[in-house]
């Protein structure tokens, strides 16, 4: 059987992983006969936000604690990991992305990427596996991979500048689509960054979930 990881952010959109992206993800793992395995860093949380009213919350919590409430318990930590677990890496999107597993969401384009997130990408690739990326997630693998990479997160205009200042190429996309690199084996897909519905982003997530097992 196949086996593919998924690396998680936390749990939440607004502080973690987008909880509806990494469900779809593995919904549509399982429905391709795909075992998943959840992957986190044992990490704290940059913040918490209260998604009830959007405000940050005082408190602390840990990525690997959060993202073991989507894994109903069952998640690796991204320090035990070792790139021959699995064929193939999938990274949901949420603001998780761009705040634990980076400083995006503050810096924007001046960027820095987790040191231990930076290297499971590039060992994904340099091993020939297939990556997937959703949302904003796309922004995290084109600062690692830069030049060359073809990446989507749909169609925001300041996302898609910030993405080909890395020096990867942005590609247009709508959320029922996913855009795939078949040079790099790099699958993406926009989802919320301008989907408008769960429907129409498991449509996206459903054809990378695919593509990314093709490619194996």
């Amino acid at each position: 059987m196949k086996k593919i990881g998924v690396l998680l952010s936390g749990c939440g959109c607004y502080d973690g992983s987008e909880i509806h992206e990494a469900v779809l993800t593995l919904l549509s793992l399982s429905k391709a006969g795909v075992e998943s395995i959840c992957i986190a860093p044992d990490i704290d949380m940059t913040h918490v936000i209260d998604h009830s009213t959007g405000a940050e919350a005082s408190e602390t919590r840990n990525v690997f604690v959060e993202a073991s409430r989507i894994g109903r318990g069952k998640v690796v930590k991204l320090s035990e990991t070792n790139v021959n677990d699995f064929d193939a890496l999938i990274l949901p999107g949420g603001f998780g992305a761009a705040k634990n597993f980076s400083d995006y969401a503050f810096t924007g384009k001046d960027c820095k990427v987790r040191p231990d997130v930076s290297k499971i990408i590039l060992k994904t690739i340099a091993a020939n596996k297939p990556l997937g990326a959703i949302c904003i997630a796309p922004v995290i693998v084109a600062k690692v991979l830069g030049k060359g990479i073809e990446v989507t997160i749909g169609t925001d205009n300041d996302t898609a500048s910030n993405i080909e200042s890395f020096g990867a190429k942005h590609i247009k996309c709508s959320a029922l689509e996913c855009h795939v690199d078949e040079k790099m084996k790099v699958v993406t897909t926009s989802a919320y960054m301008n989907g408008e519905s769960i429907a129409e982003i498991a449509e996206g997530i459903d054809k990378l979930v695919k593509k990314v097992i093709d490619l194996i």
